[in-house]
Formats: structure tokens, sequence, C-alpha cells
């Protein structure tokens, strides 16, 4: 009765509009979307200094000379050292952040009233950013190991040099009776304004840093504007021999400049 009535006919139009709609966005291009999702994703995995590769052998292959090509494979290793100092760094404010969020939660949880080291097992529980680091604090609180001999030990890691005052306020408020959340406080404010004076430092040094860029991409700039007014720059510096010496010379001034700019933004930071 369903069969004959049409209830068969009904569910293949359905399944037919079902996959209608499914077949025009299989066969329709890529979307835009689609694209910059591969590009962020061949990033991730190769990094971006293996971009420098695929631009040297485009200028190459426009300039009909292998230079560009082994300037882009010589500068990958300086792109990649540059990358992970960032992401170390990255790293190193997160400790630092995290140690940070310890200390507050910490005297929390002893102005609540709980003994030092139950409230220090709850307390890195729900900190993030110290990784393994929580781990061995964790164990030492958990098991009566020495908790102010496993947060020297992780105050090793670069970001984590907070978890020494927390070692030595945790042996004065135990050894000697001291009160703990007092100091957690004062260590939380001394922390704090570090961080905020290098933030501030970061801030006024940005300018510098953007500034060093600009002058450093103004040759690029210079190829472009030459490239356009129909000079051929490229042929000139990868094909005559007053070319290569102009390019050698210029490659040289550039690098010395840029590290000279790092250098002092660098000094700056340090001091």
């Amino acid at each position: 009765m369903i069969w004959t009535s049409g209830g068969r006919h009904s569910g293949v139009r359905r399944a037919r509009l079902l996959l209608a709609g499914a077949g025009v966005v299989a066969a329709g291009p890529p979307s835009w979307e689609w694209v910059l999702g591969e590009l962020r994703g061949l990033r991730g995995r190769w990094g971006a200094e293996w971009w420098l590769p695929v631009a040297g052998l485009l200028i190459g292959l426009l300039g009909a000379s292998v230079i560009p090509v082994v300037a882009g494979a010589a500068g990958v290793p300086v792109l990649r050292r540059i990358r992970l100092a960032r992401q170390a760094r990255d790293a190193r404010e997160r400790r630092v952040d995290a140690v940070i969020a310890l200390c507050g939660a910490l005297a929390g949880e002893v102005r609540a009233g709980r003994q030092p080291g139950e409230a220090l097992l709850r307390a890195a529980r729900d900190s993030d950013g110290l990784g393994e680091v929580r781990a061995a604090v964790v164990a030492a609180a958990r098991f009566g190991g020495d908790v102010p001999g496993a947060l020297a030990a992780a105050a090793r890691r670069p970001g984590a040099e907070g978890l020494l005052g927390l070692a030595a306020c945790w042996r004065v408020a135990v050894d000697q009776g001291a009160g703990l959340a007092a100091g957690l406080d004062r260590l939380d404010g001394a922390l704090r304004a570090e961080r905020d004076q290098r933030a501030d430092l970061r801030a006024q040094l940005s300018g510098a840093r953007a500034t060093a860029l600009m002058l450093a991409a103004l040759p690029v700039l210079g190829l472009l504007l030459g490239a356009a007014m129909g000079a051929d720059p490229l042929r000139v510096l990868l094909h005559t021999g007053a070319g290569l010496g102009c390019l050698a010379a210029g490659a040289v001034f550039e690098g010395a400049g840029v590290w000279w700019a790092a250098r002092i933004v660098r000094g700056a930071e340090a001091a």
C-alpha cells in the first residue's frame, strides 16, 4: 500500500536531493577558507623557515639564476633559530604566569584554613602551564618529600625562577612557623611587578623592532620599484659583475644592520 502510493518515489526523491547537494559541494572549486586552512597546516608542519627556499626558488626562476635558491637554503637555519627562540620565550612567559597563579592560589588555600601540604596539592592541581614541574612538586607534597628542594629544582627551568621564592617562603613557614600566606602575597606582588615591567619594556621596544624590520625590507621594496620602472634589477644583480658585487656588499651590510639592531634590543631587554 505504502509502496504503491508513492512512498518509494518520495524516498528516492529525497535521496537524490541530498546527494545532489553533496555532489555540488564536492564538485565545486575549493573555497578560500579551505586553501588558507591547508596553508596554515603546511606552515605548522614545516615551520615558517621552509618557505624561504620556496621564495628563493621563485626568485631564481624569475631571474634565471641559482643564487636566490642557495641564499634561501642558507637562510633556513637562521629563521629556524629565530622561531625556536620565540617559542622558548613564549614558553618562558607561560611559566611565569603559571608560577604567579600558583602563588595566588596557594595563598588563597592557606587562608581557607588548609595545611600547607594539602593547600599546595589543591593549588598545583588547578594551575596550568607548569607541566612536569607541577608533577614533581605534587609528588613531593603528597608523599612527604622535600617540597622546598623540589621547588628549587623546578625553578631551574626558564620562567619558573619565582619558585625559588616560593621554596623560601615554604621553608620559613614550615620550619619557623611564620605566616605562609603573608609571604606568598609579597612574592605574588613582586612577581607581578616584574612581569609588568617586562611587558612595559617590550611595548617600548616594539617601535625599535618595527623600525629595524622596515629598514630591512627597504631593499625588497627597491627591487620591486625598479621592476615596476622596467629596469630589470634581477638581471643586473644576478648576471653582471657590478651587480654581483653590489648584491654581496648589500647582503653583508643588511645582515650586519639587522644583527646590530637585534643586539641593541636584546641588551635593553637584559638590562
